[in-house]
């Protein structure tokens, strides 16, 4: 009888000894043990390094993977993806919704100080940030590509990492991104639903994404978008706006003469405004207003509280090349990236406004934090964004998308109300001209007991969601707001 109390004891210890160590089978030399500028015990296991795409020249993907805080094996899984195209998904690490929050260094040359992060998706996700396509961050070499070749490779990653990480093939997997990785989102969406489709092993179990503040197509970006935001926002007048109406009727990227110039007069009219949030100072020459507070104006609290992050960094300085160009419709051919985009505006003597990322930039190029990251020195210097030959080849966005949810795949779609670059107007005009039943007609939705935005949902499990006073990256300006919506989406509840 001994014995076998014993025995059982021993299977219990055994059990129980595993399921607190969830991820045993993952790669030993991945796991990160400590990081530059964090003093303390991670919340859970991070690991990274690379997965290698076999090609005719292969391809390095280098990733960062956070294991859920709450349970791993049970929580999703969830694929984050920057936009550019050419931007690292560093930047939702450092600056979104990663692990910590970072603390700005008090000496020039010094490691910002990194804290706990209590908006952190990780709360309630594992979550994977991939360097994407090969070039970008830390992944290498730097080669031609495009949208489906990006797709296919990322597509390949998958397949790769599920294989080292095999305790993690039954998750419920989510693809989520931001701005340009409205392309890179439904498209890998597409190549992965194929993937079951087709049986190719290990099967992913693909449940659904997320695109934030994301391009789609020519027809409802651009101009389309622009034009009704500025007016629905007070920045131009109802004279103008009329104008605008009758010059280009109906069609903001009319190439006709009257159109375009009833355009370029709005275009001065808000040349002023930070486009990535319009309640935001806009730094022109990158230098800083001296005064910036807002602690003597006779604007109510609820309205100087708009814009307000709860981040230690301010988000203004560090919006640049994070975002797909400003108003620039997505169309067939070569995306200019935003190296180039800053050569030509230079050229002309223009100056790109609110450019500062220092801190990821100073981090993640310290040797001690590229050898606690794996990072390889064949990867060269890290930047925010890297220069691509890219190739815009996918096409529109909606005929990924109809697909997608009508094969059953919930979808969120959510924008920050006071984005200039990708206005909420364009998103909200395309998930309406899909054509779906609305299932819950236009309402506010609640945050700490406050209206936090408005959402529209459709047959099929597409949501539209604003945000109330956020910009472009919506986890690094409303992140407990962001972090309520994630985790009531990803549990299927009502958000």
């Amino acid at each position: 009888m001994a014995f076998i109390s014993y025995f059982l004891f021993s299977m219990l210890a055994s059990r129980l000894l595993l399921s607190s160590s969830p991820v045993e089978a993952a790669p030993k030399d991945a796991l990160v043990t400590s990081l530059p500028g964090f003093n303390g015990t991670f919340p859970s296991k991070h690991y990274s390094g690379y997965v290698t795409i076999d090609s005719a020249t292969p391809k390095h993907l280098f990733y960062y993977f956070v294991d859920s805080e709450r349970n791993p094996l049970k929580d999703p899984l969830v694929l984050w993806l920057n936009g550019g195209p050419g931007c690292s998904s560093f930047d939702g690490f450092i600056y979104e919704h990663g692990p910590f929050n970072f603390e700005a260094p008090k000496k020039q040359g010094e490691l910002p100080i990194l804290h706990p992060n209590p908006s952190s998706w990780s709360k309630v996700s594992n979550i994977i940030y991939l360097d994407s396509p090969s070039g970008v961050g830390f992944s290498y070499p730097n080669l031609p590509t495009g949208d489906l070749q990006t797709a296919s490779d990322t597509h390949a990653f998958l397949l790769k990492w599920l294989e080292q990480y095999p305790e993690f093939q039954a998750n419920p997997f989510y693809i989520s991104g931001e701005s340009y990785a409205g392309i890179y989102v439904p498209t890998l969406a597409s190549e992965v639903d194929k993937g079951i489709k087709g049986g190719i092993k290990p099967k992913i179990n693909f449940k659904g994404y997320m695109v934030g503040n994301g391009v789609c197509e020519s027809k409802f970006d651009g101009n389309n978008a622009y034009v009704p935001f500025v007016h629905g926002m007070g920045l131009i007048s109802e004279s103008v706006f009329k104008e605008a109406e009758a010059n280009c009727k109906g069609d903001y990227d009319s190439e006709d003469l009257p159109c375009q110039a009833i355009i370029s007069h709005i275009d001065g009219l808000v040349s002023g405004l930070n486009i990535y949030d319009i309640l935001e100072p806009c730094y022109h020459n990158n230098k800083i207003p001296e005064t910036t507070s807002t602690d003597n104006t006779s604007l109510p609290k609820s309205f100087q509280e708009l814009g307000k992050t709860d981040k230690p960094l301010p988000v203004r300085k560090r919006m640049f090349g994070r975002a797909w160009p400003y108003r620039a419709p997505v169309r067939d051919g070569i995306v200019p990236s935003w190296p180039q985009l800053t050569q030509s505006l230079h050229a002309r003597g223009v100056s790109v406004p609110c450019t500062d990322d220092e801190v990821a930039t100073a981090w993640l190029n310290n040797e001690a934090v590229r050898k606690a990251i794996h990072a390889s020195p064949e990867s060269g210097s890290w930047g925010i964004c890297n220069g691509l030959s890219y190739n815009h080849d996918a096409g529109s966005m909606l005929p990924y998308h109809k697909n997608l949810t009508s094969a059953g795949y919930p979808a969120l779609i959510y924008s920050g109300d006071h984005d200039l670059c990708i206005p909420f107007t364009g998103t909200q005009a395309w998930t309406a001209s899909l054509g779906y039943e609305v299932v819950d007609q236009w309402r506010p939705w609640l945050s700490n007991d406050q209206v936090a935005g408005y959402l529209q949902e459709y047959a099929h499990n597409l949501t539209f969601l604003t945000v109330k006073g956020s910009g472009h990256t919506v986890p690094e300006y409303k992140p407990r707001e962001s972090s309520d919506f994630y985790s009531r989406w990803l549990q299927g509840q009502k958000i």
